[in-house]
């Protein structure tokens, strides 16, 4: 009887441990030709924040909502990103995954240039 529940038993684990597809990750590639364009976009993303943030009606605001503001206005550019992740065929799970990493990153890095702005020229008042 033990030897019955013992094989019931491991039976039902193996079912329980074991991944769906969904989960599983499955090893994509792609192209130089797409990285080249990613890279592109996240570029010009960066040059937009960058030429926003040099402004003077953006400096002149509290940073918090000057930074706000450029990322909204900067927000179309990241768009041309997703586009080359739809024509690659990337998962849009992932796609935007990297999207919001790469929007993140970029809105910290920005908020702390406005704020140094801001230091700085309190600091030479």
């Amino acid at each position: 009887m033990k030897k019955i529940l013992f094989l019931i038993f491991l039976m039902s684990a193996q079912t329980a441990f074991s991944d769906d597809a969904k989960n599983e990750w499955h090893n994509t590639t792609i192209s130089e030709a797409t990285i080249e364009k990613i890279q592109a976009a996240k570029y010009e993303y960066k040059k937009c924040v960058g030429g926003e943030m040099q402004k003077s009606a953006n400096q002149q605001q509290d940073t918090r909502k000057a930074t706000d503001a450029i990322m909204k206005y900067c927000e179309p550019v990241l768009a041309k990103m997703r586009v080359v992740y739809s024509d690659a065929k990337v998962p849009d799970v992932i796609a935007d995954r990297h999207l919001k990493q790469i929007r993140l990153q970029t809105t910290r890095e920005a908020l702390q240039g406005m704020m140094f702005s801001e230091a700085s020229r309190k600091a030479g008042n």
